[in-house]
């Protein structure tokens, strides 16, 4: 899935080297299994809830909806890789892995992006009767 998303220009053996060189940095950063790192990363982000815009009378409304396992990790490999492309210079594979360290740790935009959704599901939460 990861390698699907990182993907530009249907060049995937390119997408590969990203995420590679991307585990290689991790490991020589953390002195740990870079896979299991990338799995606390995608667990961290993973959220439990969204907000789904619902028209209702006239207005759109936020609506706060659960979302299953297979969702929620697409949407943090979604959050983890777009986090990795706002940063300007250096090459992906670095501003990858940095971002994985981050979200492994509990902190950085992908984890924001997170509480973020979690704090508009929770402000609507008056609205889960449209679900």
């Amino acid at each position: 899935m990861l390698v699907n998303r990182i993907l530009k220009h249907e060049k995937k053996s390119l997408a590969y080297q990203i995420l590679y060189r991307a585990l290689k940095k991790i490991q020589q950063k953390t002195e740990t299994n870079p896979l299991s790192v990338l799995r606390q990363a995608i667990r961290g982000v993973t959220p439990d809830i969204a907000v789904k815009a619902r028209r209702v009378g006239g207005s759109t409304h936020q609506v706060p909806i659960s979302i299953g396992s297979t969702q929620g990790k697409v949407l943090a490999i979604r959050w983890l890789l777009g986090a990795s492309q706002k940063r300007p210079g250096r090459n992906m594979a670095f501003q990858c892995c940095s971002k994985l360290v981050y979200a492994a740790k509990g902190s950085g935009n992908a984890i924001r992006k997170k509480e973020e959704t979690h704090r508009m599901a929770e402000a609507n939460r008056a609205l889960s009767h449209f679900h």
